[in-house]
């Protein structure tokens, strides 16, 4: 007979019926764990519980629905409460303690709430993307206070390898602000914030530009796609042309598009206006337009999914295939830097974040920064469209 029979064996002798609830309920405790139990109802519903002596008298303490929680969620839990009762804590005391300080996962629902509708519609759709698959489940059955900054540390570096370095970055900016609302909003004590000096993942210092040769080869690679992709080609293109960002592009729509600039309502540093040199406009006015709030570009799948893929397929008919989408910006910042343009005249083109240079740029003349614009453009429109 080996030792798991053994064991199995004994677990099946302790599985009895709990004093006072004979004919009702029945618990089977587990032979690992000492103490952690499951308990059947007459009803068939399950619970998982924890039986330990507390002040001299045995208690049973309820951890939760088996229908909810995973048995090893559970035993992690009674775990915890072994660790607590044996400092000489009362677990019942946590009842109390739920009654002024939330669950994470029902202060994350009240933040939500509450910051959603103060984030951008794009912000909004991607805080809702990690908090899907990221956030949700991050720490199951803790309060927000038992959350320590070794755990906050455990979890960005199990999130780092599970899901990347810049997915665990972001993930953590969200929780870090979530904890901070906590501290304004007097659920935790100042200074508390768990995610507050966990270290960043380093960002990868990648930046790629085209020579003259590449973007030959990749407007060859557009012109063969240019009637049957024409969406695709048309954003490939404007990414090049504009140096805009990928969601400002795909979300264009009809009434940003006016004359020779686009008014973008929705981007990383809010509203911001952006120059059109002449190709970039024939580009747009190729399309039938429609009305001020539908998008200029229409997919058949979800645009980001449709642009990628399309990307990836022409980098390789292009002999490009270590060039990132994003990396067609970067080019258009690279040719105005050498068509000797000023940093915060780029800063301009680009839109860039920082407040000082935003201050610094915001006042330039509108006839120069269509001047750059249209240089720029007839740089990347020689290289991109004439063979």
């Amino acid at each position: 007979m080996t030792s798991y029979d053994l064991k199995r064996i004994l677990a099946e002798e302790l599985a009895r019926v709990v004093p006072g609830d004979a004919g009702k309920r029945r618990t089977r405790f587990d032979y690992v764990l000492p103490g952690f139990g499951e308990r059947i109802h007459p009803s068939g519903r399950k619970s998982y519980v924890l039986q330990r002596t507390i002040g001299g008298k045995q208690r049973l303490i309820t951890i939760g629905d088996a229908a909810i929680l995973t048995e090893r969620i559970a035993k992690d839990v009674a775990r915890r409460l072994i660790l607590r009762i044996e400092l000489g804590q009362n677990p019942a005391d946590k009842k109390q303690h739920g009654k002024k300080t939330p669950t994470y996962a029902s202060f994350l629902r009240h933040y939500w709430k509450v910051a959603a509708p103060t984030w951008k519609p794009s912000t909004l759709d991607i805080h809702d993307i990690y908090r899907r698959t990221h956030l949700n489940h991050a720490f199951t059955g803790k309060f927000i206070d038992e959350i320590c900054h070794a755990d906050a540390v455990r979890w960005h570096a199990t999130l780092t390898r599970s899901a990347g370095p810049g997915a665990a970055n972001r993930a953590m900016e969200i929780l870090k602000a979530m904890f901070g609302k906590a501290e304004a909003w007097g659920y935790l004590p100042e200074h508390s914030n768990p995610f507050r000096g966990v270290k960043r993942n380093k960002g990868r210092k990648i930046e790629r530009s085209l020579s003259k040769a590449e973007m030959a080869r990749l407007g060859e690679a557009l012109a063969q796609h240019r009637a049957d992709k024409p969406n695709e080609v048309a954003v490939i293109s404007l990414l090049a042309l504009t140096g805009c960002r990928r969601g400002e592009i795909l979300n264009l729509t009809w009434g940003e598009v006016q004359g020779r600039k686009l008014k973008l309502i929705d981007t990383k540093i809010g509203p911001r206006i952006v120059g059109l040199g002449e190709e970039a406009k024939a580009i747009l006015d190729g399309f039938p337009r429609s009305k001020k709030h539908e998008r200029v570009f229409r997919f058949d799948t979800l645009p980001v999914s449709g642009i990628e893929g399309f990307w990836r397929m022409l980098r390789v008919e292009a002999g490009i295939e270590d060039v990132r989408l994003h990396d067609l910006r970067h080019n258009y910042a690279s040719l105005a830097a050498r068509s000797s343009e000023t940093l915060p005249m780029i800063g301009s083109l680009l839109g860039h974040s920082n407040v000082r240079t935003t201050a610094r740029y915001a006042h330039l003349d509108d006839a120069y920064l269509r001047e750059t614009v249209e240089s720029v453009g007839t740089e990347i429109r020689s290289q991109l469209f004439e063979t």
